[in-house]
């Protein structure tokens, strides 16, 4: 998975050679113009005019192909019959013809999941085709039973029985009762005190979409959509066809209680022991255990999720020569446990992490980093925006914030949303083709501008940034609970201290300070400490960091604390903010052992680094707390407000893209650690090249609203 990017799809990502080119920059190839979604809406979907339209994509509006989206109650002709497939197999010569590229969109709407609906009653056609391998849910069943009762019950649920136990709710004892079964009888007598028996099944929802924690279920949909493609156009794979995008699956289904009915067999093979004595802490407190209780069941869920949608995809993907990409529903909920399970866990397994820019109070902006951080992790060189969905008429000036935003904070693939067949009949706007007078003189230039994005950014290298976040994964699964007064559509349960996207926000937004997002998983297997030094390593991408930044943690692994404690004691900056751990997230340490190793780097005991808790952060707050570092960092911003920025390392060459998504003009200083050897200034959006001077490792640029700016390396033979 790891080189597919540049083994495969070398067409998707770069050319033949890893250096820019001056050229190549003012007019990007074909293979760096954006893909967008183009929404087939109507129920007469006609070839010849559907052949003149994407004709006319490429060549009036400068996309680079299309992701055929099957859209609309009437749409014709049906899905996935033949004569659908015939007017796909056209779409795919014109963009052969035009050396333009395809994505199938792997749905009929969305979510995917379904493969549309084939009646008016919410039957779907992978719920009609496969009974059984949709949606589950977990059901609780509670009886109370007084001190010395007797509890008789015959084990007749409708699906499958995960657990039994009975719990006391004033000692959080609880006791497995699984063993008490005989001959399909519960029989119990209870001790001492007030007992509740808890029956905890799982059952077949009635949500028409697959089973998505089951990679049984998922191919079963692989092999009744994306195969069908494959089936019929093999020779178009990793050549016309070079991806393949799910749209919005999610884990708040279920009224956000998604399960598997083989989740213990799965929990077991990774723990060593059955999960039954800890499903109560699902839904309550069963004492100090109940952290780390639900990190191990809410994050086993995460892990089912992550591979049994995403990485089953991705493997399919990688066989058949092709990258797999797409997003969750409602990445912009801060607590992700029944939403996405574990985000940035979602990345891991994808070639092409991506996230969602759509209308409506979403914030996703508070989210790009967290998924272009999952890829800077696992080590993926590409990052997936769809963006501009559901925005209404907005202006072009409003497209360009947007993406110099996206693309500083990381993503470096925009999908454009979107292309209608039916102009007349968009459901969600803005319809961004020649057609619309707001777009139709812009749009090729921001195209373009697009292209030379993607030309020097989506390309494998390492990133850098000075500052580690913790992910705080362990802090929303230990404080979560199924049936939380939010809702499942907004995550069930708020998190008090809960502030990684506001840390996110300041850092980039109000400090010009970059980071990256370091996954508690990443931290134990891919993070080593020398001399203050916190290195997260990969083949490619190795980032170094001296701060790290623990945002709102209270629940944490020891063996988490242990290394950020390790990088303090040999002189790394640690800022804690808004709360402090207090909690352990896993079954081999306590609470006060968390507490004390806190304690200790709070107190500067026997360490050479800072250590500082901010209890508000703030711009100013957090700037004083990061001002305590000894290391200077890799770019500083003098005067002016902050630009953000992203600075890469490709093929050794420096690369630094700065842009002002402010409203008002800012100058800045800009002070570079990293000296450069022959600096040029290139501008994304005419294509401009040209020297600059970099005195003492400073140099001053000004941008107006929306403006930005790549700052490289010239090569005599590469610029001219």
């Amino acid at each position: 998975m790891r080189y597919l990017v540049a083994l495969l799809l070398s067409a998707f990502v770069v050319t033949a050679s890893a250096q820019y080119r001056a050229d190549e920059f003012v007019d990007p190839p074909m293979q760096y113009r954006p893909v967008p979604l183009w929404f087939w809406n109507n129920d007469h979907v006609q070839e010849q005019r559907m052949l003149e339209e994407l004709t006319a994509m490429i060549e009036k509006d400068f996309y680079g192909g299309a992701a055929i989206l099957p859209f609309g109650e009437r749409f014709q002709p049906e899905y996935l019959s033949e004569e659908y497939f015939n007017l796909y197999g056209k779409a795919i010569e014109k963009a052969r013809s035009m050396g333009a590229h395809m994505s199938v969109y792997d749905e009929y709407g969305f979510p995917s999941g379904s493969m549309g609906a084939i009646n008016g009653d919410g039957v779907t056609r992978f719920m009609n085709r496969h009974p059984g391998h949709t949606v589950h849910r977990l059901d609780k069943y509670e009886y109370p039973v007084a001190s010395g009762d007797s509890f008789v019950r015959n084990i007749d649920f409708d699906g499958k029985l995960m657990a039994v136990v009975a719990y006391q709710e004033n000692t959080k004892v609880v006791i497995p009762l699984s063993g008490n079964i005989a001959e399909g009888v519960l029989h119990w007598t209870a001790p001492e005190g007030e007992w509740r028996v808890m029956f905890f099944v799982s059952v077949v929802d009635g949500d028409p979409n697959v089973d998505y924690l089951s990679p049984e279920s998922v191919k079963l949909f692989i092999n009744d959509t994306h195969e069908q493609y494959f089936k019929r156009f093999p020779e178009a794979f990793g050549e016309t066809i070079t991806s393949t995008f799910f749209d919005e699956p999610t884990m708040y289904r279920a009224g956000g209680r998604m399960w598997t009915d083989d989740f213990n067999e799965r929990f077991e093979a990774r723990y060593g022991f059955s999960p039954e004595r800890f499903y109560p802490a699902l839904w309550y407190d069963i004492g100090e255990a109940t952290p780390a209780a639900r990190n191990m069941l809410f994050g086993m869920r995460a892990q089912l999720y992550a591979e049994g949608f995403m990485k089953t995809l991705a493997e399919w993907a990688e066989r058949h020569g092709i990258i797999s990409t797409g997003h969750q529903d409602n990445e912009e909920v801060l607590n992700t446990t029944s939403i996405s399970g574990d985000l940035m866990l979602c990345g891991k397994y994808m070639t092409m992490p991506g996230i969602d820019k759509i209308g409506g109070d979403r914030p996703a902006e508070n989210f790009y980093k967290v998924v272009s951080s999952s890829a800077n992790n696992w080590d993926h060189a590409l990052v997936m925006s769809e963006t501009y969905g559901a925005m209404g008429n907005i202006s072009t000036e409003t497209m360009y914030q947007i993406a110099i935003e996206q693309y500083t904070k990381g993503v470096n693939y925009l999908i454009p949303h979107a292309v209608w067949y039916d102009d007349s009949n968009v459901t969600f706007l803005p319809e961004l083709s020649w057609r619309n007078p707001l777009y139709n003189e812009e749009l090729p230039r921001y195209n373009r501008f697009l292209a030379r994005l993607r030309y020097m950014l989506a390309r494998p290298g390492k990133h850098v940034a000075d500052v580690a976040v913790l992910y705080p994964i362990h802090t929303l699964q230990g404080g979560h609970h199924l049936d939380g007064a939010l809702g499942f559509y907004q995550g069930g349960v708020t998190i008090d201290g809960t502030d990684y996207n506001r840390i996110s926000q300041i850092l980039t937004d109000e400090l010009g300070r970059d980071f990256t997002y370091v996954h508690p998983e990443v931290l134990d297997d891919r993070c080593t400490v020398s001399d203050g030094v916190l290195t997260m390593t990969n083949p490619v991408n190795t980032e170094h960091f001296t701060t790290i930044i623990l945002p709102g943690v209270k629940t944490i692994s020891k063996s988490n604390l242990q290394k950020v404690y390790d990088a303090w004691k040999q002189g790394a900056l640690v800022v804690f903010t808004t709360q402090t751990p207090s909690e352990s997230a896993t079954l081999d340490a306590t609470n006060e052992e968390i507490k004390t190793m806190v304690d200790e780097m709070l107190n500067g005991q026997s360490g050479s680094g800072q250590a500082v808790f901010v209890s508000d952060p703030t711009a100013v707050s957090l700037s004083e707390a990061l001002a305590l570092s000894k290391k200077t960092p890799d770019v500083e911003f003098v005067g002016g407000v902050p630009f953000n920025y992203i600075h890469k390392v490709i093929e050794g060459q420096d690369v630094y893209y700065f842009g002002n998504i402010d409203a008002e003009e800012s100058t800045c200083t800009i002070r570079l650690r990293d000296k450069l050897r022959k600096p040029v200034l290139m501008d994304p959006r005419t294509g401009d090249i040209r020297k600059v001077k970099i005195a003492n490792g400073e140099l001053t640029i000004t941008l107006a609203p929306n403006e930005s700016v790549f700052l490289g390396e010239r090569s005599d033979v590469v610029f001219i």
